[in-house]
């Protein structure tokens, strides 16, 4: 059920955003018996913990779901996909909020960039610190979402993140920090802009985007396999064995393996898998630049495709997307990829 929070002298000058809540830190509060924070909050009880909102809109809440982030995959990244759609062809609708976990806030971000097709903001939210903690950063960063999502400036740059008074793109957006609220960087590029006190202020555009339509209610399996000192490989031969269509591989420095896991690619490309290279160094893109048994050229040379700048998780998302097409070519991935 969706209701409205308004004051009626501003109800007809103020622009709408739906709120959807899913839950995570920003919707928990320290459960008396274990003395451990839980999902205990929804979206009404976290709109009334900033009463200030109702200077910048009217906000509708959308109570989605309530679960820890780490529960949420591509069934629930679907749904979300299709609400937000739904909500942002309301025309007197101006911006989605979605308050999140913030362990996969960043997948889900990049998920909705790439799936929903609209120019309207949508804002993705999430709290380091529960709603039993005396200085919680959800009231703040809901806030400021609200004042992003009604911000003209704000559309047609995709899906962004609002935490800590910061706004990130979709793609370039990660957590970096288990527990400080300066968690969420933007790697090289840094952020697009910020929340002052006085107005929204963006310094920069998302300039690599791309759309993909769901096409289906399974996505096509997609594994993540590690490289590490001593790998054998095994990994990636039991996602193969298990009917993985692709494997985002994290590897070394600039897109290296081992000798046992890139025999292990070998054999996977050639049964069809498609094998996608990217990075456990967490700046910089990939490159087939090293010509040793399992240097970036020779899995170039083999057929495996290269991540450009995502990480791991993220590669998965846009391979798992691309890939529920079979006619998808390698040389199309690629393109995607490196867009």
């Amino acid at each position: 059920m969706t209701r409205q929070f308004q004051h009626l002298a501003t109800m007809e000058a103020l622009p709408i955003v739906q709120l959807v809540s899913t839950g995570g830190t920003i919707a928990m509060k320290r459960d008396p018996a274990s003395g451990a924070p839980i999902p205990t909050i929804d979206g009404y009880d976290l709109l009334r913990s900033v009463p200030e909102i109702i200077n910048f809109a009217n906000v509708e809440v959308l109570n989605h779901s309530n679960m820890a982030s780490a529960y949420l995959g591509p069934p629930e990244w679907i749904k979300l996909t299709r609400q937000i759609e739904s909500t942002l062809k309301r025309s007197e609708v101006s911006g989605v909020v979605i308050s999140h976990g913030t362990d996969s806030l960043e997948e889900a971000a990049y998920w909705l960039d790439l799936t929903v097709n609209a120019d309207k903001p949508v804002v993705l939210i999430g709290a380091q610190r529960h709603a039993s903690e005396s200085d919680s950063d959800g009231p703040r960063n809901l806030l400021s979402a609200v004042r992003v999502a009604v911000d003209s400036e704000s559309c047609g740059k995709g899906i962004l993140v609002a935490m800590n008074n910061q706004i990130g793109a979709a793609r370039d957006i990660v957590k970096t920090h288990t527990m400080n609220v300066e968690s969420f960087k933007c790697g090289d590029f840094g952020f697009l802009g910020s929340i002052d006190p006085d107005r929204v202020v963006y310094s920069r555009c998302p300039q690599r985007r791309q759309h993909i339509p769901i096409l289906a209610e399974d996505m096509p399996l997609v594994e993540i396999v590690s490289m590490y000192g001593g790998c054998d490989g095994a990994a990636m031969q039991d996602a193969v064995r298990r009917g993985a269509r692709g494997v985002v591989v994290q590897a070394l420095g600039l897109g290296n393996v081992n000798k046992p896991l890139f025999e292990a690619i070998k054999s996977a490309i050639a049964s069809g898998v498609v094998v996608v290279i990217s990075s456990k160094v967490p700046n910089g893109r990939v490159l087939p630049s090293y010509g040793f048994e399992g240097g970036g050229k020779t899995l170039q040379d083999v057929g495996a495709i290269f991540a450009d700048d995502l990480g791991p998780a993220k590669a998965r998302i846009l391979l798992m997307l691309l890939l529920q097409s079979i006619e998808a070519t390698p040389s199309e991935l690629q393109a995607a990829f490196s867009r």
